[in-house]
C-alpha cells in the first residue's frame, strides 16, 4: 500500500493485516540511512523541495521477543503505507526506525506534519496492540527548517544531521584536543595581550564617546546565539541599515567589490563607512578590534579556528546551503577565509572555504592556519 497525493495532501490506503518479518523488508543500515539523509539534504538545497523525516522509537521492550514483534509490525505497516520513492532505514539499529518522505510539494509544507502525525498514528493504532502502540514514540522533522535567528537559542534539529553527529563521535578525542588548544591559546593570548588591551581601551575612550567594548549578538554552531565581544570601532548609536543592505546584496551576489584602484581586486566589504571612527579604521585594518574574542573562545562560544560567526540579519538572507557553515563547525577567530584572501573573496566562495575546512578539519590544519594568520594580519590583505 502506498501514500497517494490528493488535493487535500497525503492519503493512506487500507492496510493488509498479513504479518511480515523484518527480514522480508529491504531496510537501509544505520550508516547507509544516515548517508542518505545527508544526500537528501543536499538535493533539497538545490531542488527546494522539502522532505520529512519520521522517527519511530520503540523504547525499551520487556523482552527481545517483544521488541522483534513490535519491529516486525512496524516494518510491515511502513512497507504498505509509504511510497516507492520514500526511504526506510535504521536511524539507530534495533531501536529507532527512520522514514524519509521525499520531494514534498512546497504548498504542503505548512500542513504536512500535522497531517502525517494524525494519519500515521491512526494507522499504527489499527495494526498494533494498545501496549505496543504506547511503546512507540513518533517524531517528525521537516527540512529545511524554519530558522529564525532572532529567537535566542534556536538550534537546528540535530535529528536531521545524524551524519554530522556520527562524524563528531568519531572525532571525539580530536575535539577534546581542539578544545584544550582553544583554552590554552585563548588564556595565553588574554594574559600576553593584557597591556595592549589597556592601551586600546584608553585610546578608544579618548577619541570618541561610548563604551570600550562592542557587544553584538552572533549566530554560533547549530544556530545557537551568543554575545560576541569586539573593541568598539564605530561611533556610538549608529544605524546598522547601511551594513544590513550591503550584506543582503553581498549574499545574493549583487554586490560589487569596493576599493578597486587598478592595482588589484577590490574587496567585498564597505570601505567608506561613515560609522567607523579614525581609530576604529586602524583597529580594523590591524584586526585588533577582534582581540576581545579570545574571551569568547575561552567561554566556548567560539574556537581559535573556524568560520566567522554571522549576524542574525545575515542568516536571514542565507540560501539553504549557506547554513551548512553554521552546522559543520564551531565559529572561530581565524580560518581558511582569513588566510586565503579575506574580504577579496566573494560570499559563496567564503562559504565553500568554510565547508572545506569543516570537512577536512584536523589539528594539523588548525596549526597551519594559526601560523599563517599573523602574516595575513600583517599584510592586511582584504582588511577594512
Amino acid at each position: 500500500m502506498n501514500l497517494d497525493q490528493t488535493s487535500d495532501g497525503i492519503k493512506l490506503k487500507k492496510l493488509s493485516s498479513k504479518p511480515r518479518s523484518i527480514a522480508d523488508d529491504v531496510v537501509l543500515s544505520e550508516e547507509a540511512f544516515h548517508r542518505t539523509v545527508s544526500i537528501e539534504r543536499k538535493r533539497t538545497e538545490r531542488s527546494r523541495k522539502p522532505f520529512l523525516l519520521m522517527l519511530l522509537d520503540i523504547g525499551k521492550a520487556a523482552s527481545a521477543d517483544q521488541q522483534q514483534r513490535v519491529l516486525s509490525k512496524l516494518f510491515s505497516t511502513l512497507q504498505l503505507s509509504t511510497r516507492e520513492t520514500d526511504v526506510t532505514g535504521w536511524y539507530k539499529h534495533n531501536a529507532i526506525i527512520g522514514v524519509m518522505f521525499i520531494e514534498i510539494g512546497s504548498e504542503e509544507r505548512n500542513t504536512i506534519v500535522s497531517t502525517m502525525i494524525t494519519r500515521v498514528s491512526s494507522t499504527l493504532r489499527n495494526n498494533l496492540s494498545l501496549e505496543e502502540f504506547n511503546q512507540v514514540s513518533i517524531s517528525f522533522y521537516l527540512f529545511p527548517e524554519d530558522w529564525n535567528p532572532k529567537i535566542p537559542q534556536r538550534d537546528a534539529y540535530p535529528a536531521l544531521y545524524p551524519d554530522l553527529t556520527r562524524r563528531d563521535s568519531t572525532r571525539k578525542h580530536f575535539c577534546i584536543a581542539k578544545r584544550v588548544m582553544d583554552i590554552t591559546g585563548s588564556t595565553a593570548a588574554l594574559l600576553l595581550l593584557a597591556p595592549l588591551f589597556l592601551l586600546i581601551a584608553v585610546a578608544i575612550k579618548l577619541t570618541s564617546k561610548g563604551p570600550v567594548f562592542f557587544r553584538q549578538q552572533r549566530i554560533g554552531q547549530h544556530g545557537s546565539t551568543f554575545v560576541c565581544l569586539k573593541f568598539r570601532s564605530m561611533y556610538a548609536d549608529n544605524d546598522s541599515q547601511v551594513h544590513e543592505t550591503y550584506v543582503r546584496d553581498l549574499i545574493a551576489g549583487r554586490a560589487e567589490p569596493n576599493g578597486h584602484n587598478g592595482n588589484g581586486p577590490g574587496v567585498y566589504k564597505l570601505t567608506e563607512d561613515s560609522r567607523v571612527t579614525p581609530l576604529g579604521s586602524f583597529l580594523r585594518r590591524a584586526s585588533l578590534d577582534e582581540v576581545p574574542q579570545f574571551w569568547n573562545v575561552l567561554r566556548g562560544d567560539m574556537s581559535l579556528v573556524g568560520p566567522r560567526p554571522p549576524i542574525p540579519y545575515e542568516v536571514e538572507a542565507y540560501d539553504i546551503w549557506h547554513r551548512r557553515r553554521l552546522l559543520e563547525a564551531k565559529p572561530g577567530i581565524t580560518g581558511l577565509w582569513q588566510v586565503n584572501g579575506r574580504s577579496r573573496v566573494a560570499f559563496d566562495e567564503m562559504v565553500r572555504l568554510d565547508l572545506r575546512y569543516a570537512q577536512s578539519w584536523s589539528l594539523w590544519l588548525d596549526l597551519k592556519i594559526l601560523v599563517r594568520t599573523p602574516w595575513a594580519v600583517l599584510i592586511g590583505e582584504g582588511a577594512h
